[in-house]
């Protein structure tokens, strides 16, 4: 975007991509233009500030899932020690318990 000398005359234009192609378009001279450029830096800016805001927002979010993967792995971590404790074992993935150990009768 910006001011195009042409001629003997200065002239704002746009710049727009539509596809692949580059397309320039007319949008006045003098104070039509000079309007047109604030307006265009304005929505640049905002364009620039909404853009630091989701990375912010992606940022933080990021963080948070941090936070709760690693809360999750302790959680499973302390899950399966109590389990062990309890007496159960895995088997094919699944958390099952121990059957009786066999006890050895004395014979009187």
């Amino acid at each position: 975007m910006g001011w195009e000398n042409r001629g003997n005359g200065r002239y704002y234009y746009r710049k727009k991509r539509i596809g692949s192609k580059v397309v320039s378009e007319y949008v006045g001279t003098g104070l039509i233009g000079e309007i047109a450029e604030e307006f265009d830096k304005s929505e640049s800016e905002e364009r620039i500030l909404r853009h630091k805001e989701e990375k912010k927002e992606i940022r933080c979010t990021a963080e948070i899932n941090n936070i709760v993967k690693k809360i999750e792995n302790e959680i499973k971590l302390l899950t399966k020690a109590f389990l062990i404790l309890k007496g159960f074992h895995t088997h094919k993935g699944e958390w099952r318990k121990k059957r009786n150990e066999r006890k050895e009768y004395q014979v009187i």
